[in-house]
């Protein structure tokens, strides 16, 4: 298996730290809203990529987490007059049930950040004694040309950093030996949440955050750390400084990174008014026809999303559904039971279905050509399936469906659709349980019926809904 290796620039081998096992940390969201689909792609992308190593026979520990301290958070909650961590809990909840609607699944583990406080100070005053950082007036700073290879990650050159830059300012520019120190923690302002440490009460830098968490979890060495492009630089390269210089060894192997998704050729921007959550997209489509549209690219090429496009994967997406429906029709009218010898002669095409999806998928995990494979299986099933196939035939050939597209993450087996009496009654069951100010009851209620592919929309006439 080859893939490409942001450190490098190049495709290498894969080749694990301890046989059999993969150790893999993605960078989470910042918990202050509901996530929109440009912070979906690198969820499914990573999702599909830790689906194909299980497949395949590799035990994953796959941590992802959620930064739930945050100058965002901590604005959200200002706003709305709550403490930060009801708004990061809120989130978390509401982004798990996003993440579940795309049909991805659960991390090995999900650490919060308020949850590693105590690993961020043993690392800061780890970092403090060998001399990599050091503190000024309650900040901790990271000293970056201490550590000789920092910028290897990003091809920066350490002497072309200027203070100021949007990427690395902080508040106490003016205190630190150099323009380019970034800071591993900080001490509190008036309203904000903080912890004790050795230098002030106060809370650490994003940085720190990850560095510690992935210790804590997948140890000081790790197989993939993987997030968006946008990460690459200061972030990305600010734990590697951070987590070598503690620990004294390659922090990762392979830094994998999923390219931006722009909005009809243009990027997502609240002020462009081209900002959509995955909520605002799950009121239009099914979310599996979300996750199969960002898997129709490679993860490293940039994404486009439009109408125009999301319908194209909506009927793509279809084909294949309807052809694996066509199969299991089949297959409850069965008539033979054992493969016939004109049955037999097709193996050698299903091999090659199956040779080409897994080609493509360890050629740095293409999904496009990987669906071009389901593709082709789709149009085996309409050509050479038919009301005399047997049984073995035909759950052969299921078999092979079901596997490659759960690689995917796309679900085959339709959902029974749910009749208009039984969508009229829930709603009903929801409306008593907002009048009990039973909200959770009503919000639980509310989320089964989007499951099932039904949108609810109050309004002054009452309560309205469509399927999806």
């Amino acid at each position: 298996m080859n893939i490409y290796n942001t450190l490098t620039k190049s495709k290498e081998e894969f080749i694990p730290i301890e046989e059999g096992k993969v150790r893999m940390y993605v960078c989470g969201p910042t918990v202050y809203n509901l996530i929109h689909i440009g912070n979906a792609r690198p969820m499914v992308v990573f999702d599909t990529v830790r689906r194909y190593f299980e497949y395949i026979g590799y035990e994953v520990n796959f941590v992802t987490n959620f930064t739930d301290v945050d100058d965002k958070i901590i604005q959200k909650a200002i706003e709305e007059g709550v403490e930060a961590h009801e708004i990061s809990t809120r989130y978390i909840e509401e982004c798990k049930k996003d993440m579940k609607a795309l049909n991805i699944r659960e991390a090995t583990k999900h650490p919060l950040a308020t949850e590693e406080i105590c690993g961020m100070v043993e690392m800061i005053q780890t970092l403090i004694n060998d001399g990599y950082a050091y503190e000024k007036n309650g900040s901790v700073y990271f000293r970056t040309r201490r550590f000789a290879t920092y910028g290897k990650l990003s091809n920066k050159n350490i002497d072309d950093l200027r203070s100021g830059s949007r990427s690395l300012k902080v508040t106490g520019d003016d205190e630190k030996e150099d323009s380019i120190d970034f800071v591993l923690w900080k001490p509190k302002k008036e309203g904000e949440p903080f912890w004790q440490s050795p230098w002030s009460d106060g809370r650490p830098g994003w940085h720190i955050e990850c560095s510690v968490m992935a210790k804590r979890y997948l140890g000081d060495r790790i197989d993939i750390h993987a997030g968006g492009e946008d990460l690459v630089f200061p972030h990305h390269e600010n734990e590697i400084a951070q987590s070598e210089a503690a620990n004294g060894v390659q922090f990762a192997t392979y830094w994998m990174h999923n390219a931006f998704l722009n909005i009809d050729n243009q990027k997502m921007s609240k002020s462009l008014g081209n900002f959509y959550t995955v909520r605002d997209i799950a009121e239009q489509y099914d979310l599996q026809v979300y996750r199969f549209f960002l898997l129709c690219a490679h993860y490293r090429s940039p994404l486009n999303f439009s109408a125009e496009l999301m319908e194209a994967a909506k009927t793509s997406l279809n084909r294949i559904l309807t052809a694996y429906d066509n199969l299991k029709f089949r297959m409850e009218r069965v008539t033979v039971e054992e493969k016939t010898e004109e049955e037999y002669k097709h193996d050698s095409t299903l091999n090659r279905i199956l040779l080409a999806y897994t080609k493509a998928m360890e050629d740095d995990f293409n999904t496009a050509d990987a669906i071009t494979a389901i593709f082709e299986l789709s149009k085996f099933c309409n050509t050479h399936t038919n009301e005399f196939s047997s049984r073995e035939f035909l759950e052969e050939i299921r078999l092979l469906f079901v596997q490659l597209t759960d690689v995917l993450g796309i679900i085959v087996e339709r959902k029974q659709e749910v009749l208009d009496a039984d969508v009229e009654s829930m709603i009903e069951e929801r409306t008593l349980a907002r009048k009990a100010r039973d909200f959770q009851k009503a919000d639980e209620i509310r989320q089964e019926l989007l499951e099932l592919g039904i949108v609810l929309e109050d309004t002054r006439e009452g309560v309205k809904w469509k399927r999806i």
